[in-house]
C-alpha cells in the first residue's frame, strides 16, 4: 500500500470533525515528515513514517485539534532530522513547533532506575504540560504506539520502557481521565514485564468468559426486560477486566483469580443525568444492593472529571458492579482531558469541569515545584498526587474540596490557601472542635481556626498526605530557620566582637568579604546563619572579622581568650524558637544559672550551669555560652520535683491540689517507690521561673505527710 493511501485513510476519521482546511493542514504535516525521515527505518523493518502516521491516528480517534494531529506528524522531526525549530515555525506556526518541541524535551528524558534523574525529568514533563497538555496527550499516544510495537526492541530496552510507561506514563494518563489510553498502556506494561503471567492470566480468563455466558446473558436478559418496561432508553454493555488490573487486586489485596472474576461487571449508558437516577431505581428494584457500595459520581465527580453511578447489587447467588452514565460522561471516561477538544466549540458544561480540574491539577503541581527545595522532594510530593484515593469534604460555605485519602484538617487548611495553612491552631468537623491530625472522611464539614502570628508546626509533617501542605510546611520552616538563625547568629558574633572591642557596624564590607572568601561560603548571611546553627564559632569568626586576615590560618589555641568577661552574657526569653532549646537532663528556669552549648546543626541547647553533662575541660568550658534571662518572662517552663512523703490516703491528690494553689500546672505525676510507710512521688511541674517554683515547693512542703522535696537536676 502506498503512503499516500495511508494518509488518505486518516481522512474520513478526520472529515467526521475537522474542516477541509484543517484537514489539508495535517496532510501537509505529513508529506513534510515523510520527506524529512526518508531513509530511516524502525527496527521492525517498516518506514518510520509509519509510526508519526500512527501516533496521528490515536489522537485521530480521541478527536484531537489539528495542531495536535500536525504536531504527533511532526514529533520526531527535531530530534532525529536534525531540522531546527524555526524551520517548523515557519512551515507550520508557532504553536505547533512549540508542541513539537515539547515533546522533543520529553522524548529527551529517559526515566532511568536512578531516582535523582528520574525526579529531575520529572519535574521537566510537569512544566511541559504546565505550557500547553496538548504536549503529553500527543506524548502519552506515541508510547501507546511504542508499546504496540515493542516487539523488534533489546531485552534491556523493552524491560526499562515498560517499568516507565507503568511507573510514570499510566498513572498521567489515569489523572488526566484517559482511561482507555491508561489501561492499554497498563496492560502492554504488564505484558512486557511479566509475559509468563499476563498469558496465564489471559488463558484463565478465556476459559472462564466461556463458562460464564450464560448467567451473563440471563443478567443483561433481565435488565433490558426491566428498562423496557418503564421506558428508559439503556444501551446495556458487559464489562472486561483487564489483566494489569487482575493481577494487582491478586497481588497487593491477596485475592485468589476467582475471587476477582466473581463480579459481573456491566455499563449502562444512557441520555441524560436523570436518566441515570432512574436507572439506579431500577435495578436496585430488580437485585437488593450491596450497603456501603454504591458511589455517585456525578454529584461529586473525581479530580480528572470522571463521572458515573457506581452500584453493587447481589443477585443469582454473584454480585453485580453496574455503573450507570451517559454518552457524554462515557466519552470523558475514556479520554478524559481529550474530550475536551471534542466539545471545543459546543458549551458544555462538563467539560469546562474537566478542563478546570485538569488546570488545577498542573496549577497545584507548579507550585509545589516552585516550593520544593530539589527534584526528588518535588517528585515525592507529586507521586501523592498522582495515585490519589480521594475524600470530600465541605466548606463551611458549602463548597466541595477534594482530597486524597488519609487527608488531614492541615491538608485542607493547604488546599484552601497556603497563608490558611500556615496560620492553622486548630479546626472544626461538622462544628465540633476535632485534632488537626485527625484523617478527614468523605461529606464531613471542615472549618479552620487561625491565629495572625501562628506558624506551621514540624510535627504536622509526620501526618499531612498532600503534596502541597508538606512543602509549604517545608519551605515555611526553612524560612523561619533561616531567620531565627541569622538572628541568633547576629546575637553571638556582636557579643564576641565586644569582647574584642568591636561593633559589628565598624567592620568594612571588604572585611566581611575576606572572611566570606576564606570560609568558602556564598555571603556574609550566610556566615552568620551558620553560627546561629552551631556549625560555626562566633568567636573564630569574630577574631577573623578584626584581625584584618591575619588569623586566618590560626587555630582555636588561645580560645580561654574568648573575652567573655568583657562581653557581658546573651539574653535569653525562652522564646526564641526553633534554634534556641532547653536541654531535658537538668530542665533549666529562669532565675537559674545558665549557659548556653552549641550544637551542629541545631542551634543552641541551653543547659543549668552545674549540669553533669557540661564539659569539665577549659577549652569545652570556654566555648559555653553566659546567659542570663529577661526580666518579662511569661512563658512556663518543666521542672522535675522529687517528694517524700508519708502514705495516707489522699496524699498524692492534696499534693496536686497544693500544685494547682500555687497556679503551677502538672505535666506529670508517678509514685516512684514505696514501702508500707514511706513513698517517693515524682512531679513534673510547668512554671514560669525560680520564684514560682518557690512558692509551687513552699505550698508542697506545707503539707503535713511531706518529709522532704528536691528539685532534681540530673
Amino acid at each position: 500500500m502506498s503512503a499516500e493511501a495511508t494518509v488518505e485513510d486518516l481522512t474520513p476519521v478526520l472529515g467526521a470533525y475537522l474542516d477541509n482546511n484543517r484537514i489539508n493542514q495535517v496532510r501537509r504535516a505529513y508529506y513534510y515528515a515523510e520527506q524529512a525521515h526518508e531513509g530511516q527505518m524502525r527496527k521492525s523493518g517498516d518506514r518510520y513514517i509509519t509510526h508519526p502516521l500512527a501516533v496521528a491516528g490515536i489522537l485521530a480517534n480521541l478527536k484531537l485539534d489539528h495542531q495536535s494531529l500536525m504536531a504527533a506528524m511532526l514529533h520526531d522531526v527535531i530530534e532525529d532530522t536534525g531540522i531546527p525549530k524555526d524551520a517548523l515555525s515557519e512551515q507550520f506556526g508557532d504553536d505547533v513547533a512549540e508542541l513539537v518541541d515539547g515533546v522533543s524535551k520529553l522524548t529527551q528524558i529517559e526515566f532511568r532506575t536512578r531516582a535523582e534523574a528520574q525526579a529531575e525529568n520529572f519535574q521537566k514533563m510537569t512544566l511541559a504540560m504546565a505550557r500547553d497538555i496538548r504536549v503529553i496527550l500527543v506524548k502519552l499516544a506515541d508510547r501507546l504506539h511504542n508499546m504496540r510495537t515493542l516487539g523488534p526492541m533489546p531485552y534491556e530496552k523493552r524491560l526499562r520502557i515498560a517499568t516507565e510507561t507503568l511507573d510514570i506514563y499510566a498513572p498521567i494518563a489515569h489523572r488526566l481521565g484517559m482511561h482507555s489510553i491508561c489501561t492499554e498502556l497498563e496492560d502492554l506494561g504488564f505484558s512486557s514485564l511479566y509475559p509468563m503471567r499476563s498469558k496465564y492470566i489471559a488463558k484463565a480468563l478465556d476459559k472462564l468468559r466461556g463458562s460464564h455466558r450464560e448467567i451473563i446473558e440471563d443478567i443483561r436478559g433481565k435488565l433490558e426486560e426491566k428498562l423496557k418496561e418503564r421506558g428508559l432508553p439503556g444501551k446495556i454493555m458487559g464489562r472486561e477486566k483487564h489483566l494489569n488490573s487482575i493481577y494487582n487486586k491478586m497481588k497487593f489485596k491477596h485475592k485468589s483469580f476467582h475471587e476477582i472474576m466473581d463480579v459481573y461487571a456491566f455499563r449502562i449508558i444512557t441520555e441524560t443525568e436523570d436518566d441515570c437516577y432512574r436507572i439506579l431505581g431500577v435495578v436496585h428494584s430488580l437485585y437488593k444492593p450491596l450497603p456501603g457500595r454504591f458511589k455517585d459520581y456525578i454529584a461529586m465527580p473525581k479530580a480528572n472529571g470522571y463521572q458515573s453511578l457506581h452500584t453493587t447489587l447481589f443477585g443469582m447467588h454473584v454480585n453485580i458492579e453496574i455503573q450507570i452514565r451517559t454518552e457524554e460522561m462515557e466519552h470523558i471516561a475514556n479520554n478524559g482531558i481529550a474530550a475536551h477538544w471534542m466539545y471545543k466549540n459546543e458549551e458544555s458544561g462538563v467539560t469546562t469541569i474537566n478542563q478546570a480540574r485538569v488546570d488545577k491539577w498542573v496549577k497545584g503541581l507548579m507550585e509545589i515545584q516552585e516550593r520544593a527545595d530539589d527534584s526528588m522532594e518535588f517528585i515525592e510530593h507529586v507521586k501523592v498526587d498522582l495515585f490519589p484515593d480521594e475524600v470530600y469534604v465541605f466548606t463551611p460555605k458549602g463548597r466541595i474540596m477534594e482530597l486524597p485519602g488519609g487527608a488531614t484538617p492541615v491538608d485542607f487548611a493547604y488546599a484552601i490557601h497556603t497563608d490558611i495553612g500556615n496560620a492553622a491552631v486548630a479546626c472544626r468537623i461538622n462544628r465540633n472542635l476535632a485534632s488537626l491530625s485527625q484523617p478527614l472522611q468523605s461529606g464531613q464539614t471542615v472549618e479552620i481556626i487561625t491565629a495572625p502570628g501562628a506558624r506551621p508546626n514540624p510535627a504536622w509533617l509526620s501526618f499531612v498526605v498532600t503534596g502541597k501542605a508538606r512543602s509549604s510546611i517545608r519551605h515555611a520552616l526553612k524560612t523561619r530557620e533561616r531567620a531565627e538563625s541569622l538572628e541568633l547568629g547576629r546575637t553571638l558574633l556582636k557579643r564576641s566582637l565586644k569582647g574584642f572591642g568591636a561593633k559589628l557596624s565598624d567592620i568594612s564590607e571588604a572585611q566581611r568579604q575576606l572572611v566570606v572568601n576564606h570560609n568558602q561560603v556564598n555571603s556574609f548571611d550566610d556566615l552568620v546563619s551558620d553560627i546561629g546553627l552551631g556549625n560555626r564559632m562566633a568567636y573564630l569568626v569574630a577574631r577573623q572579622l578584626v584581625s584584618g586576615g591575619e588569623a586566618m590560618e590560626e587555630g582555636p589555641a588561645n580560645l580561654e581568650n574568648t573575652g567573655d568577661g568583657k562581653a557581658g552574657p546573651v539574653t535569653i526569653r525562652g522564646t526564641e524558637g526553633l534554634l534556641v532549646k532547653f536541654a531535658s537532663c537538668c530542665k533549666p528556669i529562669p532565675g537559674d544559672p545558665v549557659v548556653g552549648v552549641m550544637d551542629s546543626g541545631n542551634g543552641m541547647v541551653i543547659h543549668s550551669d552545674t549540669c553533669s553533662k557540661l564539659p569539665e575541660d577549659d577549652e569545652g568550658r570556654a566555648r559555653l555560652t553566659h546567659l542570663k534571662w529577661a526580666k518579662d518572662i511569661t512563658d512556663e517552663f518543666s521542672v522535675e520535683l522529687r517528694v517524700e512523703l508519708e502514705r495516707q490516703r489522699g496524699v498524692i491528690a492534696e499534693v496536686a491540689n497544693a500544685v494547682a494553689m500555687a497556679d503551677g500546672n502538672i505535666e506529670r505525676i508517678g509514685v516512684e517507690e514505696q514501702n508500707a510507710k514511706f513513698g517517693v512521688v515524682s512531679l513534673v511541674v510547668h512554671v514560669n521561673g525560680r520564684r514560682h517554683l518557690a512558692r509551687v515547693m513552699r505550698r508542697v512542703r506545707n503539707i503535713r505527710a511531706v518529709t522532704q522535696i528536691n528539685r532534681v537536676r540530673h
